[in-house]
């Protein structure tokens, strides 16, 4: 049980450390205000975050992860909308709306196969990557491992911030945040 909580702790620090990192970056690169100011303005935004997190009934009790067969459907999600958006350049929305639509149909092959009915969400996940635009993402490669690790965050987060809309693409975002961070402190 303690290892569940400590998943669940890990992914919700996860979750608003990058959201912390993603605001610290825009905040530094596009305003022209003082290290204080830009300070104070992150501590409180922490600080409504952690209450949030803390206070709100967004999580269920029971612990719960998502099969590894179904989540490594996210990276090949990721490199179809990457490569029928930039490649055949039709755009990251008409990518993910087309790869989203066919994945829909998915259950319809067999209906009484639970594991097609489970692949639709991740794979929709995945088109959430693959929408990055190449200024951010800008290979393959990129599109893979931000794939990768949104497969963990979202097989880590089944039982959490249920109910709120926006998990999958606050998956994606935190996978591509997480990948583009780990890109600009190596080079």
């Amino acid at each position: 049980m303690k290892r569940h909580k400590a998943i669940r702790f890990f992914m919700i620090m996860m979750v608003m450390l990058l959201q912390l990192l993603f605001l610290a970056w825009i905040i530094k690169e596009k305003y022209e205000i003082s290290n204080f100011i830009a300070l104070v303005g992150i501590i409180s935004i922490s600080l409504l975050l952690l209450f949030g997190y803390r206070y709100l009934d967004i999580h269920h009790e029971n612990y719960e992860y998502e099969k590894l067969i179904v989540v490594i459907w996210v990276p090949i999600g990721a490199v179809l909308c990457y490569l029928i958006s930039i490649h055949l350049k039709l755009g990251p929305v008409i990518a993910a709306g087309f790869i989203g639509t066919a994945v829909s149909y998915l259950p319809t092959i067999n209906s009484k196969s639970n594991y097609l009915k489970q692949l639709p969400v991740p794979i929709y996940c995945g088109t959430f990557v693959g929408m990055s635009s190449v200024f951010v993402i800008p290979s393959l490669g990129y599109v893979i491992s931000a794939g990768i690790f949104a497969a963990l965050f979202l097989m880590l987060s089944k039982n959490l911030f249920l109910g709120i809309g926006g998990k999958l693409g606050t998956i994606a975002f935190a996978s591509v945040v997480f990948i583009t961070f780990l890109n600009w402190m190596v080079a």
